[in-house]
């Protein structure tokens, strides 16, 4: 875990140099899988057989918030003072990706049944909280850096 530290730090001060060609995503991926798997404690019959499963879900979570999701609430922040109708439908938008998110989740916890015991499963979520939660500690204190540098 103190090893993660530092390289996060790195990387989050990198972005703003490499964010453009996805490097910097591309290495905060490399560590979350490093996090997940010693943090799961995957063996490595574990994790050929994870990583596949839990990319394809994170793929689908991705294109939904990045489409669906982004498109509504660029709809919402051009039109504020929307009519009761306009906000309906866009909150019907939400829902179903919502739902879709939903579903993708369910489909993860299935398909991972047949690898992973319920007790990783279960301790799948609560690391990767925990991996979100470092990542923007370490944001938050380049950016208070950043902003008492200047």
């Amino acid at each position: 875990m103190k090893r993660l530290i530092p390289i996060l730090v790195l990387l989050i001060g990198l972005s703003s140099y490499a964010q453009r060609d996805g490097r910097v995503n591309e290495r905060i991926k490399a560590q979350k899988v490093a996090f997940i798997t010693e943090k799961l404690s995957l063996t490595a019959e574990e994790a050929q057989q994870f990583w596949p499963i839990y990319n394809a879900f994170e793929e689908k979570r991705e294109s939904i918030k990045s489409g669906q999701l982004r498109e509504v609430k660029m709809k919402i922040r051009q039109n504020p003072d929307m009519s009761d109708s306009e906000a309906s439908k866009l909150l019907e938008q939400i829902l179903n990706a919502e739902n879709e998110i939903h579903n993708a989740k369910m489909k993860l916890a299935e398909d991972l049944q047949s690898v992973l015991s319920p007790k990783k499963i279960i301790r799948l979520r609560a690391t990767e909280d925990e991996f979100n939660r470092e990542l923007l500690q370490h944001l938050k204190k380049m950016r208070e850096r950043r902003m008492n540098k200047n």
